[in-house]
């Protein structure tokens, strides 16, 4: 029997996001114009300006990176992660692995929703049975699949029974799929009484006060939280399509925060007296990913000399200007299952040739790279890709295309190489590993190269069906060294969040997972009449 009290747990784990399959925003059809108005006239008042509006505001039926952002401060898990990715308590204040398939969590008192409903055992059952009722069809049902019973101990102790030994549990509970939503608003939800995705109602540390769609979404302090209050009075999520116009408004002190800040317009901020630029290590992995079905690339003699003649340092300095950590596996350091002493084909364009010519492509062949048109720097490293590749004679064609046509393309295998990326959004290997590689998820659940291993099959499900931590490490650092020298994927970066932040907002935290925390910023002073702080 293990017993561990949260506060004293710490893993490298987390999130994120969003189940983020490929890490693509939802853009916003209709550019947003800037009102003009400041970042606030009160000092609890901030202003973040994002590229995207959010979807939904249901945590059970969103699957993107802008509704995350918004309903995480909503909403709150039994489990949360810090900004190290430190499981830390959240509507759980302890638990205990009871045996291999149980877990037990004693949970926090006091506490109330949005709408005055308590939280307590009742409402953990009503939501992992709202995540896995067919009728609901929630992207994230399968993150809670193998949970077979909720049992209510008392008001404040459930014990979950799942299926088989899961390792990964405890990450997939501080995801935001598991966030916990008022018993009563279920309820409400089911008689068609309340539409979840525009009424939410959670326990976080902000309540919904409205949502202009398209353009904002305000939420405001709540008064009855059962934690420390905040110091903000409101936070305004405004939608703001084009990136230099976010960049505008926070020289302008328009906005407190701008979101998304691509690597070539970081000068910018960079070079402004009133604002800072703010970086967070992620949890996404971008990558070259080859359709192992289609020849020449179920040859791994071509996926690893194409391997070797990519100089992946040149993406990051030449194209992320420097920003971003050089991947040299499936998951970023930050991620429990990161396999630190992993060893890379480093680039070496000889040994790409004589893997060419072992292959019966001495004289090379033409393909085809595809990549989102909506995406610049993927398109910048298409072009680079193709420069490199004619160097060992591969003539590359590149195909941009819309996002939905390109996953259309990625997910029924008919492309050549492809250009994409994958967020581990609860911070363990599992969901990264799994999710990319097993033959289960060939096609549209994520292996997308349609790689097939049986051996790698099992010590996958070995793995995740694995509960000691230690033999688990090991299995991934063998796992990724496989997945490294077979090469279904050249991995090229584990991005970095960028983020413009006024000079006046004090401690402001944005996770690995791309969503930010509030409950501990302050504004430090009020717009004056000019615009200015």
């Amino acid at each position: 029997m293990k017993k561990n009290a949260l506060l004293l747990f710490s893993v490298v784990s987390g999130l994120a996001i969003l189940a983020a399959c490929s890490g693509q925003e939802e853009v916003s059809e209709d550019e947003q114009a800037v009102s003009g108005e400041e970042a606030g006239s009160e000092a609890g008042e901030l202003l973040l300006a994002m590229p995207s509006d959010a979807v939904t505001l249901d945590p059970h039926r969103s699957n993107d990176i802008p509704s995350n952002i918004v309903s995480t401060n909503l909403y709150e898990r039994l489990i949360e992660t810090d900004e190290n990715m430190n499981f830390i308590p959240g509507l759980a204040s302890s638990y205990e692995q009871i045996d291999e398939t149980t877990w037990e969590f004693e949970l926090q008192e006091g506490v109330e929703f949005h709408d005055g409903e308590p939280f307590n055992a009742d409402a953990v059952e009503a939501n992992i049975e709202r995540l896995l009722n067919p009728e609901i069809a929630s992207p994230r049902a399968f993150l809670y699949d193998m949970i077979t019973e909720v049992e209510k101990v008392d008001d404040f102790t459930v014990r979950l029974h799942t299926e088989y030994p899961f390792g990964p549990l405890l990450h997939h509970l501080s995801h935001d799929g598991a966030s916990m939503i008022s018993p009563q608003a279920i309820e409400e939800g089911y008689d068609n009484e309340r539409n979840l995705d525009v009424e939410p109602a959670g326990t976080g540390a902000f309540t919904f006060d409205r949502w202009d769609q398209g353009n904002e979404v305000v939420l405001t302090r709540n008064d009855n939280y059962w934690r420390e209050q905040p110091d903000l009075d409101s936070v305004t999520f405004r939608v703001i399509p084009e990136q230099l116009t976010r960049i505008g408004m926070l020289e302008n002190n328009e906005a407190h925060v701008a979101a998304s800040i691509e690597p070539v317009n970081t000068t910018a901020v960079e070079s402004m007296p009133n604002a800072e630029l703010q970086i967070q290590d992620g949890l996404r992995v971008d990558y070259i990913g080859f359709n192992t079905q289609s020849e020449p690339f179920d040859d791994v003699r071509v996926r690893q000399a194409i391997t070797y003649a990519i100089n992946t340092e040149d993406i990051i300095t030449g194209l992320y200007e420097g920003y971003g950590m050089h991947a040299k596996g499936p998951v970023s350091p930050l991620v429990f299952g990161f396999a630190e002493g992993a060893e890379p084909l480093e680039y070496d364009v000889e040994q790409a040739k004589e893997l060419l010519a072992d292959a019966g492509y001495e004289d090379g062949f033409k393909t085809t790279i595809t990549t989102n048109e909506e995406n610049p720097i993927r398109n910048q490293i298409a072009a680079l890709v193709q420069d490199r590749l004619s160097e060992i004679g591969i003539d590359v064609e590149i195909q941009s295309l819309e996002w939905g046509t390109f996953l259309d393309a990625t997910s029924e295998g008919t492309y050549d190489i492809q250009l994409s990326g994958w967020t581990t959004a609860t911070g363990d290997a599992d969901y990264g590993i799994y999710s990319l590689y097993h033959t289960d998820n060939l096609g549209s659940a994520g292996n997308t190269s349609f790689y097939e291993n049986e051996q790698l099959d099992t010590l996958i499900e070995d793995a995740r069906q694995e509960t000691d931590e230690t033999i688990r490490q090991e299995l991934y650092e063998d796992i990724t060294q496989q997945l490294i020298d077979e090469a279904p994927h050249i991995y090229t970066v584990h991005e970095q969040h960028l983020t413009g932040v006024n000079e006046s907002i004090e401690g402001l935290i944005q996770h690995p997972n791309g969503t930010f925390i509030f409950d501990d910023v302050r504004v430090l002073d009020a717009v004056e009449e000019d615009g200015s702080y």
